[in-house]
């Protein structure tokens, strides 16, 4: 049997189901209708008794479903588009990401929620740039780093550009303020130049100087401070600044090895501020216990791990944006994932970030289909190259 045969090949029919990485797909598609499931399941109680949603128990379910089936209708367009147009656009995608961080910060223009300007409404939803802007950060500093595959090693003409480009984009999260999402961002530029092969010494320098700005970000702003002292000992304020993670803690403990069962949560009834977004593992924690937390981390593991394999593949046949994009995306939602888990469970301080592609929030989960479907579409011209078949 052919290699191409084996991996599921069928001559003349371009982007049939079959050609499709199932390693990849299903573990994407498990992860979106868990999502869906438990969404539904922590917010009941807060969909019930708001005013703002009418006392409709589904009404999170009824919108976050209508956000899923607007990503996958995405996902199936953008997986028709070549990758080599997505690296002409990098450029002009990432200005335009910029340009709605700008917008959101305009008087009038914004929204503000709870002190933070970071959505942007657009009649019946809000738009979110910052969750877009994850997505155009790995494009473009994939095509950066190709462009300058040769200055890699030079501080003025490699990193300086891209550092003071990702300096602007920081800036401007900084001010809505969404420190979440300047950290995966920055994780992003970081990853793909360290494996674009970036100067070992100078990205140590590098590893270092962000991590003393990290420091001073935290230190200097009294809101950032206190999640930090919130978070080495919530239950030194369990009714203040530890609110949210002694709430979350609970629910973990309360859920030991199987859980109390689909619906039993009890943090979710009014305790536990956003256990639908923010905190939805929190709920999969106490419902599910300890098997529905790792059954999230081995899929979420098995995304990575095939995100990172299909790149490798793509740079083995000199397809270095693909493989670069491939990888951004992997590093993406990796560390989106690992940050979210580890402020559920206490182990990092408390960031307003969602747990990819299972949380409530319409432009995460459209950005997040987007990405995958970029993905796919990179392990689908690997295969289609290795048959000799264009792309």
């Amino acid at each position: 049997m052919s290699f191409s045969h084996a991996m599921g090949f069928r001559a003349g029919s371009p982007a049939q189901p079959q050609e499709l990485d199932p390693m990849l797909l299903w573990p994407a598609v498990a992860l979106l209708l868990f999502g869906l499931v438990m969404v539904y399941s922590a917010s009941i109680a807060t969909a019930e008794g708001s005013r703002f949603t009418g006392h409709q128990p589904a009404y999170f379910l009824i919108r976050h479903s209508v956000f899923l089936v607007i990503g996958l209708i995405a996902a199936v367009v953008v997986f028709q588009v070549p990758l080599r147009v997505w690296q002409q656009g990098a450029p002009w995608l990432f200005l335009l990401g910029v340009a709605l961080l700008v917008l959101v910060l305009v008087p009038f223009i914004g929204r503000e929620v709870n002190g933070a300007r970071r959505w942007l409404p657009l009649g019946l939803v809000n738009l979110q740039p910052s969750e877009l802007m994850k997505l155009f950060a790995v494009l473009y500093a994939a095509d950066y780093t190709v462009r300058k595959l040769a200055d890699m090693g030079s501080f003025r003409r490699g990193f300086v550009p891209m550092a003071l480009v990702m300096a602007l984009v920081g800036g401007l999260l900084l001010r809505e303020p969404d420190f979440g999402a300047f950290v995966v961002i920055i994780c992003i530029a970081m990853g793909i130049l360290f494996l674009g092969g970036i100067n070992a010494r100078l990205f140590t320098l590098l590893f270092l100087f962000l991590a003393l700005a990290f420091v001073v970000l935290i230190w200097t702003s009294p809101y950032r401070r206190e999640r930090i002292f919130g978070f080495m000992d919530p239950w030194s304020d369990a009714f203040g600044k530890g609110y949210q993670l002694s709430h979350a803690l609970i629910a973990f403990g309360r859920g030991e090895w199987f859980g109390v069962g689909l619906g039993g949560s009890i943090e979710k009834l009014f305790y536990l501020p956003e256990a639908h977004t923010d905190f939805l593992l929190a709920v999969i924690a106490e419902e599910l216990g300890l098997v529905g937390v790792l059954a999230v981390i081995v899929l979420f593991g098995l995304l990575v791990q095939r995100a990172f394999a299909i790149g490798r593949q793509a740079l083995l046949l000199e397809r270095a944006y693909g493989g670069l994009v491939a990888q951004g995306i992997g590093i993406w939602i990796g560390v989106q994932a690992f940050i979210n888990m580890g402020v559920n469970m206490g182990l990092l301080p408390t960031k307003g970030l969602t747990l990819p592609l299972m949380s409530f929030g319409g432009s995460g989960i459209l950005a997040n289909c987007v990405a995958l479907a970029i993905l796919l579409r990179v392990d689908y011209e690997n295969r289609a190259l290795m048959r000799g078949a264009p792309v």
